[in-house]
C-alpha cells in the first residue's frame, strides 16, 4: 500500500470516518474513497454499495478489475433513558453488534443491577455528550419521555448526524417536540430526520416489542444510509407548513 494512503486510511478510522480503499487490479495503484466522495459510473454505484454493507470484493467496472476494502466505524446505540425499553434493547443491540450506553440523571433508574454489562452514565446528556461526543456512526434513541432529558440529546445527534435519531412518544407529543427543537435551532430538514413515533410499525406494544422495533429501525437506517433523502424532504415540507400555520 502507498505510505500516504496508509497514513490517510489510519488517520480516519482513529477519527471513526468511513473509508475504501480502491485498488486497481490491474496496475496495482490505489487511492483513499471517503464517504461522500463522489465517484462516478459503475465504479461509483460499487463503492456506495459498499459503504452500506461494509462488505469488501473485487468488483468488475468500466471495463476494469477493483478490489474495494471498506473500512466502517463500528455502528454504537446511544439510548437516553434508563427504562424497561432501554433493559430489553440493550443486551440485543450487543448481540446484533451493536455496542451500547445508557443515559441518564435519574440515579434510581441507572444502576447496575438493572443494566449489567452496560457502559451506564448517571447524568445528564449535556454532561456527557460533551466528552462522549455522538458521530454519523451512531444511533441515537431516545425514551425518557422527558424533554429536559431527550431534547439536548436530540439536538446533539441531528447536530452530528447520527445515523439513526428516533424518539418514544406519539404524534401529538413529538408535534410538540418540533416546536421546541425549532426553538433550539435545529432545521426543519434535520427535524425530519427523527423517527416518531420511535421503531418498525409492528404493532409492538410491550417494552420488549418496543425495543424489537427500535432495534429493527436503526439497523434498517444504517443499512440504507443515503438512499432516504426523498422522505425526509417530504417530511421537511410537511414540517415547514404545520410551524407556518
Amino acid at each position: 500500500m502507498d505510505p500516504y494512503a496508509l497514513k490517510t486510511l489510519n488517520a480516519e478510522r482513529r477519527a471513526r470516518r468511513a473509508v475504501i480503499l480502491v485498488t486497481d487490479l490491474g496496475d496495482g495503484r490505489d487511492r483513499i474513497v471517503r464517504e461522500g466522495d463522489q465517484v462516478a459510473g459503475e465504479l461509483g454505484a460499487a463503492i456506495a454499495k459498499a459503504f452500506r454493507s461494509g462488505n469488501s470484493g473485487s468488483v468488475e467496472a468500466e471495463g476494469r478489475t477493483f478490489f474495494l476494502n471498506a473500512y466502517l466505524p463500528q455502528p454504537r446505540l446511544v439510548v437516553i433513558g434508563a427504562v424497561h425499553i432501554s433493559q430489553a434493547l440493550a443486551p440485543m443491540a450487543k448481540i446484533a453488534g451493536y455496542p451500547v450506553e445508557i443515559v441518564d440523571p435519574r440515579t434510581a433508574f441507572a444502576t447496575a443491577d438493572r443494566f449489567p454489562d452496560v457502559a451506564l452514565h448517571a447524568e445528564w446528556p449535556e454532561d456527557i455528550l460533551k466528552r462522549q461526543p455522538l458521530d454519523s456512526y451512531t444511533a441515537l434513541a431516545a425514551v425518557t419521555h422527558d424533554p429536559k432529558i431527550d431534547d439536548f440529546a436530540l439536538k446533539a445527534a441531528l447536530d452530528a448526524n447520527c445515523f439513526y435519531v428516533g424518539a418514544l412518544g406519539s404524534r401529538k407529543t413529538h408535534a410538540k417536540r418540533v416546536e421546541r427543537l425549532l426553538a433550539l435551532g435545529a432545521t426543519a430538514d434535520q427535524i425530519a430526520r427523527i423517527h416518531a413515533p420511535i421503531g418498525l410499525d409492528i404493532g409492538a406494544a410491550s417494552p420488549a416489542e418496543i425495543a424489537v422495533a427500535i432495534l429493527a429501525q436503526a439497523i434498517q437506517a444504517f443499512r440504507l444510509r443515503g438512499l432516504e433523502s426523498t422522505a425526509s424532504a417530504r417530511k421537511s415540507e410537511s414540517i415547514l407548513e404545520k410551524h407556518d400555520a
